[in-house]
């Protein structure tokens, strides 16, 4: 099985009333690792591709709290999935060792971000052709 099996789409607890929405987002509940690291995207253009790398460690949900975004996945092997965020209560697991790109920002996007570890760039892997070299190594 590979870890791209595993990335899965998350809908969160929403409350509401006249007053307005509130969305949940619990560690253990709704997010499935404790949370060391919160940061968000915005102001990107649509053309804009971010992200372009695998994390060896590091587990992440997206939230795409305003606007809507895209999310492409790759397993290294030639597998691939696109998701769409565009709803405020719903976001995507990735787990550690999948190649994510964000892309095809609305000019009104923030993109949540939350992060099972602290930042370490020595546990990144930036490298396309790098990742499936680690993917194609760890399968044999």
């Amino acid at each position: 099985m590979h870890n791209i099996d595993n990335v899965r789409m998350l809908e969160l607890p929403e409350r509401g009333d006249e007053r307005g929405n509130l969305v949940i987002a619990e560690c253990g509940t709704d997010i499935p690792f404790d949370i060391k690291r919160v940061f968000y995207i915005y102001g990107s253009d649509p053309d804009v591709v971010r992200g372009c790398h695998a994390n060896r460690r590091s587990e992440f949900v997206l939230i795409n709290v305003a606007g809507s975004s895209k999310v492409k996945v790759l397993d290294g092997e030639g597998n691939e999935i696109i998701y769409i965020l565009n709803r405020p209560k719903t976001g995507i697991y990735l787990p550690n060792m999948v190649w994510k790109e964000m892309y095809d920002f609305s000019e009104d996007s923030v993109l949540l971000c939350l992060a099972s570890t602290h930042y370490d760039e020595n546990e990144y892997i930036r490298n396309l052709d790098e990742y499936k070299r680690i993917i194609k190594e760890s399968a044999q």
